[in-house]
């Protein structure tokens, strides 16, 4: 045979079965006998057969294939994007990625994804306004992941990151610390949300004196320009949360090469439960936002808009979940 994808063709070749018997008892419907089913069935197998999902689509009118545009440079959308093929597989799914970088925006991504025939787009948090996404959202069937921007007939998942802060001011509150500052996301998705939910559990726990907010950006570097800041006061606070585990990644390599033991001159917490915070030579204390529930939902809302089954806008929040590790 020659190289190349096996086709349902050369599965009849191979059993002598015609075509249309074969395209029957690979579907599982009734038409063929016990015998013969079992005959193709093996054939396939041995020929290494997979069904083309695309062909199925086109005769279903549903390409059974979900776009996804997701940030190249967030170590946590890599994780959101492995949840997805993970929940993608359980449901037939196939997945199609366009990324964004510095110079390629939403819309450029998704416009790729309209060549693929896409049945729905997820838009991983995206760095787009409510106009911007209201327009994506009127051409095909769109849910936003990771981000509590709205528009009309857009269905949104995301984590609560409200709690989420509540979550890790607490956790440094039972530690002992009372001066806790906070590195800043700048206009990243979720940006100002976790920025509000550090001063509001500040406050919550009486210590709205103590609410420092450092300017930053999604980035190690900006983890590195607050450490330099800090360690520039007289007087630096005991605790510092990041708005990532990429800026407090920065952080934390700063501090050590300055000589800050941490935790115990200076504790950091980050955000996302990444897996780059996670390595043992970082181990830093994070939230993490639940990919894997994110994931099953945001796939089961695209799939029901899809099939226009959704009536107005969906929106499900996951609850967080503090991971406690070495930085504090």
């Amino acid at each position: 045979m020659a190289a190349g994808r096996v086709t349902i063709i050369d599965v009849a070749r191979e059993t002598g079965i015609s075509v249309s018997s074969v395209s029957v008892a690979l579907r599982g419907e009734p038409g063929v006998s016990d015998a013969t089913r079992s005959l193709v069935l093996a054939a396939a197998d041995r020929l290494g057969y997979q069904p083309d999902r695309r062909a199925r689509g086109l005769r279903e009118r549903r390409s059974r294939v979900v776009g996804v545009t997701f940030g190249l440079h967030q170590t946590f959308h890599a994780a959101l994007v492995e949840s997805l093929y993970d929940a993608a597989a359980g449901q037939g799914l196939d997945l199609v990625l366009s990324a964004t970088t510095p110079g390629r925006d939403v819309a450029a991504a998704v416009d790729s994804l309209r060549h693929e025939r896409c049945d729905a787009v997820l838009l991983v948090s995206p760095d787009v306004d409510a106009a911007t996404l209201a327009e994506l959202g009127s051409r095909q069937p769109t849910v936003l992941v990771g981000s509590d921007l709205t528009a009309p007939g857009v269905d949104t998942v995301r984590a609560d990151d409200d709690a989420g802060m509540a979550l890790l001011v607490g956790h440094l509150l039972e530690r002992g610390h009372r001066t806790i500052s906070f590195v800043d996301g700048g206009d990243a998705a979720m940006g100002a949300t976790r920025r509000e939910g550090y001063r509001r559990a500040m406050r919550a726990h009486g210590l709205e004196r103590e609410i420092d907010v450092l300017p930053g950006d999604p980035s190690e570097d900006a983890g590195v320009r607050a450490a330099t800041m800090l360690l520039a006061r007289h007087a630096p606070p005991s605790a510092v949360l990041a708005h990532n585990d990429m800026i407090a990644t920065g952080l934390l390599l700063t501090l050590r090469s300055a000589g800050v033991a941490v935790p115990e001159g200076l504790a950091v917490a980050g955000y996302d439960d990444t897996r780059l915070g996670a390595l043992s030579s970082i181990d830093v204390t994070t939230v993490s936002q639940e990919p894997a529930r994110l994931a099953e939902e945001a796939l089961r809302l695209a799939l029901s808009r899809a099939e226009g089954r959704s009536a107005g806008e969906a929106s499900v929040v996951v609850p967080p979940r503090l991971v406690i590790r070495s930085t504090t």
